[in-house]
């Protein structure tokens, strides 16, 4: 794994902490284009580059090419290639153009709007008989047992239960399902997959959005696994079948609904995700397996690793006008001190690993808390404080 650029890696993604994280833990040298500037993500950064607005055909599409652009001349040489988290699944446009420009480590853009639009998703998962909830572009007369999602989305906020009345642009129905969410994480050479591992979610609900992501829990040995064992192989064998039909290469995920062993797909994140945390444990780092994965290899994946981890996001409940120093301890994505939130936006991520899935959702909760506590100062109950939402049919960052 390197290159005339040796071995400089460029990231693009909303938050690119966790992608900078793993690729230092791969002996990798980081060059991160993202939105928000964090303490962490600039500490494990060789170059660093805050991108304004959002990612799309715009300015924002402009911007990170341009930062892609300088922090590419700044790693000297030709980087290793370029890596995309969140916030490209609905510019596939801009990404062909950063593939135009960098050598692209990971799903193509023909793969991900493939993966990403409702219609082409329902109808390939039809092709193949992959279970699917049924899709609707247009209003339907009785909205209660249906969802309003919109395409190319990810983070589970956009989700919201379906209302009478004409849909938004952009945006689509899903009929509900029941049962529990889980993603099955996995990589791909464009041909073949590997399962890497099951996951859970849950949700921090608000009145407007009430599917936000909160968290993912890897269970560890001492634990039942994520999914009954007939549903993984279920699973697993339809997603080779897909991830061969749309040539998916690289790290990536798929979020499912599962009720006994009835199991529906509901998306496909074609990139490394928000369970990146809790999956990077095994002793070969997983951002090497992603890049040999884009690159066309699958080689033998370690034992899985010891114990449970989980994490979860901290959201502000009310508007932070300056943020105070926060905990390092299992605290990540740390904002700048004095940076402003807004209302509802993510705070930080909060990170816990143990012998067990108790144990280690109770160390989470525990260093949530204290990042709360910090956020509303001495003597205070902040309203931030969320319970574990409902299991709701939404999708993962």
């Amino acid at each position: 794994m390197s290159s005339a650029g040796g071995d400089a890696i460029l990231i693009a993604a909303q938050a690119g902490r966790a992608l900078a994280e793993a690729a230092r833990r791969a002996g990798l040298r980081p060059y991160v284009a993202d939105l928000f500037g964090d303490e962490d993500t600039r500490a494990l950064s060789a170059g660093y580059r805050r991108v304004p607005g959002r990612f799309g055909s715009g300015p924002g599409g402009r911007a990170v090419r341009d930062a892609l652009d300088a922090l590419a001349a700044e790693a000297g040489g030709a980087p290793l290639g370029l890596v995309l988290g969140s916030g490209f699944e609905g510019a596939p446009g801009l990404m062909a153009a950063l593939a135009g420009r960098h050598r692209l480590l990971g799903a193509a853009p023909a793969c991900v709007a493939a993966l990403k639009d409702p219609l082409a998703l329902a109808a390939l998962c039809a092709r193949l008989g992959l279970p699917h909830p049924e899709i609707r572009l247009a209003p339907v007369a009785d909205p209660s047992g249906w969802l309003d999602k919109a395409a190319g989305a990810s983070g589970g906020g956009h989700v919201r239960p379906a209302a009478p009345g004409r849909l938004a642009p952009g945006r689509y129905l899903q009929r509900r399902v029941p049962g529990a969410p889980r993603s099955l994480a996995l990589l791909a050479d464009g041909h073949r997959i590997q399962v890497l591992g099951a996951t859970e979610q849950w949700t921090a609900p608000t009145p407007r959005h009430p599917f936000r992501y909160a968290g993912a829990l890897a269970p560890g040995a001492l634990d039942p696994g994520a999914l009954a064992d007939g549903v993984r192989e279920a699973a697993a064998t339809a997603l080779a079948a897909l991830a061969a039909a749309t040539g998916l290469r690289g790290l990536a995920s798929a979020d499912l609904m599962v009720d006994g062993p009835d199991w529906w797909l509901l998306e496909v994140n074609p990139r490394p995700g928000a369970t990146l945390d809790v999956l990077d444990r095994r002793a070969t780092p997983l951002l090497r397996r992603h890049v040999e994965a884009a690159l066309g290899r699958l080689s033998p994946l370690d034992p899985d690793p010891p114990g449970a981890a989980a994490s979860e996001i901290v959201y502000a409940a009310r508007t932070i006008p300056a943020s105070p120093a926060l905990p390092r301890d299992g605290v990540a994505d740390r904002p700048p001190p004095g940076s402003r939130i807004p209302a509802g936006a993510p705070v930080c991520t909060v990170r816990a690993a143990d012998a067990d899935a108790g144990a280690a959702r109770r160390a989470l909760t525990t260093r949530a808390e204290a990042v709360r506590a910090v956020l509303a100062g001495p003597g205070t109950v902040h309203p931030s404080r969320i319970a574990t939402g409902p299991r709701l049919q939404g999708d993962t960052p």
